[in-house]
């Protein structure tokens, strides 16, 4: 999280963040999860291979082992390339909701927790777009009783944690909580939401260079995207279907930010491509390649090369337990609803209706930090500076 400046850059306050405003203690925090993959949490790391088995595994190999997952709400129609028998049975979703809430509640007494956060840290599922059945929480829960397709899994875990006045990150590109429906029951309930998508790798990187090219006045002819990724999460994005969803939300972030409407000279045909290849010999190590073809004065062209060779679930994890210490900090500050200052942390931010989302990383950074000096009372940093050189 690192530190936060607090007043002039003359007072030389910077305390920890950590230490500024009063997150859970680590030492205090219990996780668990649901998985349609039975093994526990000491066999699943070393499937993964992402951590050094005797470094980082064996040390706390009985906590791990200690840590299995509860049986999912799961349905292979919305992704298609998983398979899982560690499943819950209903015959309803609205059946399989219900159990979800039980799970919260078992697991919150079991472990003797003051208050739960649940990061959606799962697969990518297919492409939905909002409809009728999630305009409202009746005809939202209607469609749980009914079964229909519209309803994803995702969309039941979120539901049953608002339910149960739990805070619930959406850390994948899914529609999950991002409509009418959950809104009003977040806060009905009090309860705070936000999402969408960790943006950790080529996304992150794209949210620093594009503001650069903008501030600069430098047009973009091109910018084309590449992945190559072996985990289960490239399997996933595999599938036509759920990649459909993982790239509406890779592909929004450069017209948000270059804003081709405003400056039609500069980006107005701007061409965007984003590829994401399953290639199981790569494992975790993700690699994004980017090329940029840019211009400057009087047209002349240039380009960027980028090729980041980042580790997927090491950029991730940091962002999933930042996550749920702040929404965690939000329920507690009475924060329900969309947590937009949380932005900083998603490819495609869920905004308040008709309000465009903030995609430069350092704006989110800005948001997230006022946030904060606002709640412990703090002044807002606008880095005007005038007072340096004005007295009053």
């Amino acid at each position: 999280m690192g530190t936060i400046r607090l007043g002039k850059r003359t007072e030389g306050r910077a305390p920890l963040i950590r230490e500024f405003v009063p997150l859970a203690d680590l030492a205090d925090l219990v996780f668990g999860a649901w998985d349609p993959i039975p093994d526990d949490c000491y066999t699943a790391c070393l499937r993964a291979g992402v951590l050094d088995r005797h470094e980082h595994v064996e040390p706390i190999a009985d906590l791990l082992k200690s840590i299995k997952p509860m049986p999912a709400v799961f349905d292979q129609s919305y992704v298609k390339r998983l398979e899982g028998t560690n499943v819950k049975r209903g015959k309803t979703k609205r059946e399989l909701a219900e159990q979800l809430r039980a799970d919260i509640r078992d697991f919150k007494a079991r472990n003797r927790c003051d208050r739960l956060v649940v990061v959606w840290c799962a697969s990518t599922e297919i492409f939905i777009t909002p409809g009728p059945a999630h305009a409202t929480l009746e005809a939202f829960e209607k469609a749980m009783e009914g079964n229909e397709p519209s309803i994803a899994p995702s969309m039941l875990y979120a539901w049953a944690a608002l339910m149960e006045g739990v805070p619930f990150a959406n850390g994948a590109p899914n529609l999950t909580c991002d409509f009418p429906a959950m809104e009003q029951l977040a806060k009905a309930r009090k309860v705070p939401i936000g999402g969408k998508d960790f943006k950790t790798g080529q996304t992150m990187v794209k949210t620093v260079l594009s503001p650069m090219f903008k501030a600069r006045m430098l047009g973009v002819a091109g910018w084309y995207s590449t992945n190559i990724l072996g985990n289960r999460d490239g399997e996933v994005l595999d599938d036509p279907e759920s990649f459909k969803t993982k790239e509406e939300s890779k592909l929004g972030v450069l017209e948000y930010i270059l804003q081709p409407q405003l400056y039609p000279e500069l980006y107005g045909t701007m061409y965007h491509k984003v590829r994401i290849n399953y290639y199981p010999p790569r494992g975790d190590n993700k690699e994004g390649w980017d090329n940029i073809d840019i211009f400057g004065w009087l047209g002349y062209p240039m380009q960027i090369k980028v090729d980041f060779l980042c580790r997927d679930s090491i950029l991730a994890a940091p962002l999933v337990l930042d996550l749920a210490l702040f929404f965690d900090l939000a329920q507690r500050a009475g924060l329900a609803g969309i947590q937009e200052w949380l932005s900083f942390y998603f490819k495609s931010p869920q905004t308040a209706p008709g309000l465009y989302p903030e995609h430069d990383l350092f704006i989110q950074q800005t948001k997230l930090k006022n946030t904060l000096r606002w709640l412990m009372g703090e002044e807002p940093i606008t880095h005007l500076g005038i007072e340096y050189y004005h007295e009053a």
